[in-house]
């Protein structure tokens, strides 16, 4: 752990109201009380209090900002260290200036990506599960998602986790005693001990393991790949989703030429909606490219929407993207309905069931919540958990409680195979050691340093 003194911008840098530079680390006030000229001396000051300053030259005085400056002494601050955040104006020049004041003085270094976060994991604030679902805050994309990372955020996880690692130590506290006092040791009680101990924790997991899908479907969002013929709404669509005309849409076949990417919620699921070119056979080398590239998305989306013109009888190219979607979960949406009907919908039971298919009419906004439904009744069963559902949406944490049910597999197997209880005992504490790797206990520092390494500047 080093104990130097970190500095970063904690905000977006940009035109904005206000602009905040985080400071800490040991010597956290003593450095910026240097900078900083306010009434009362920033190192005499409590902790928890706002202060009207003016940052100055250390050398000449000169005032270069004024800012509104906060004290948090450890322990009670993020990162259980001494913390000074400077709020100025929200200009580019302005923090950067201030920033490089700081830095100048050698005292104090900029903060390596994650830093903040890291250093309230080393020093107990938070453990590492808690750390992850920081980012999973930052980056989630709908109130849903919010939710969920706010519950990791808060211990939600963690002190699930720690139920059942609690449960394991005592299964290894009783093998432990049972090793060392052969001769007080029945058998066949310890046997089922590990063995019914085992299979409840393996329940546990599982039943954690059941909000994965869901889980990372709130965290990373649903590919989605919008997909039709030329000229049958899908950019209509898009744009009716997103509620924004993010897609060009005329008349002429062939107008999107490339993917378009928009992230969208719907009934708190967020989509990450890809509005393909028109899939066609055409002899125009860009909307070629453009086709391809729409193939590539097809075959890519956890979600094809899948746009017919009810309007029209049904096309070759239409049973073409049918059978290319064969293999995904797909949303057919017979758009224009306000138009008199031509195609005949029984030609689609060969391909997809009656419950897949929504009509709608883009142009006059009707379906939408049909086609929000239909999402919903494909991913969710309908419908998202209560709100004290604890979602496990992290691809680490699946892994490792998947590797975690496989050792206390092999611990139930290895005992009723007859296997010494102190070989036993090595798979059930890996069991033990795969989920302390989830909230830190047990992880190693490089992937400590990998995990924070993903982390913006300045948090």
């Amino acid at each position: 752990m080093n104990v130097d003194t970190i500095a970063a911008i904690a905000t977006a840098v940009g035109e904005s109201g206000i602009a905040v530079i985080r400071i800490s680390g040991p010597h956290a006030v003593e450095a910026a009380a240097r900078f900083v000229r306010s009434r009362q001396d920033l190192r005499q000051a409590p902790s928890h209090t706002v202060h009207y300053s003016h940052i100055v030259e250390a050398g000449s005085g000169e005032a270069i900002e004024e800012a509104l400056v906060t004290v948090m002494r450890g322990p009670r601050s993020f990162t259980a260290e001494d913390v000074v955040e400077i709020s100025t104006h929200g200009g580019i020049v302005a923090v950067k200036r201030v920033l490089e004041l700081l830095l100048a003085s050698g005292d104090i270094r900029l903060a390596e990506p994650g830093e903040f976060t890291k250093r309230a994991f080393l020093n107990g604030r938070i453990d590492l599960s808690q750390a992850e679902a920081i980012m999973d805050l930052i980056r989630s994309k709908s109130d849903r998602a919010f939710s969920v990372a706010l519950k990791q955020v808060e211990g939600a996880l963690s002190k699930k986790i720690g139920t059942l690692r609690h449960r394991l130590i005592e299964l290894l506290a009783h093998i432990e005693v049972n090793i060392d006092y052969p001769e007080h040791d029945v058998t066949e009680m310890t046997g089922a001990y590990i063995k019914d101990t085992s299979r409840e924790v393996s329940d546990e997991i599982e039943r954690l393991l059941k909000t994965a899908n869901e889980g990372k479907i709130l965290r990373e969002g649903i590919m989605t790949a919008i997909v039709g013929r030329p000229n049958v709404g899908k950019s209509s669509l898009l744009n009716a989703l997103s509620q924004s005309n993010k897609a060009i849409v005329t008349d002429i076949p062939g107008t999107t030429r490339d993917v378009i990417e928009e992230y969208v919620t719907v009934n708190g699921i967020p989509l990450r909606l890809l509005d393909t070119a028109g899939i066609r056979e055409t002899t125009d080398v860009v909307e070629r490219i453009g086709v391809e590239r729409s193939r590539g998305a097809l075959s890519e989306a956890d979600l094809v929407l899948l746009v017919l013109n009810s309007a029209e009888p049904l096309q070759e190219d239409d049973r073409t993207l049918l059978r290319l979607a064969a293999d995904r979960q797909t949303i057919v949406i017979l758009n224009k309905t306000d138009l008199p009907a031509a195609l005949d919908e029984r030609e689609l039971a060969d391909y997809v069931p009656e419950s897949a298919i929504v009509r709608m009419s883009i142009a006059e906004e009707r379906g939408m919540e049909r086609l929000a439904r239909a999402i919903s009744d494909l991913f969710f069963s309908g419908a998202i958990e209560s709100g004290d559902m604890t979602y496990v949406s992290n691809v680490r944490h699946i892994a490792l409680l998947k590797q975690s049910i496989q050792a206390l597999s092999d611990a139930v197997e290895a005992t009723e195979a007859g296997i010494p209880i102190d070989i036993v005992q090595i798979d059930v504490r890996r069991a033990w050691e795969l989920l302390g790797e989830i909230v830190g206990d047990t992880a190693g520092d490089s992937l400590i340093d990998q995990i924070f390494s993903q982390f913006c500047l300045g948090k």
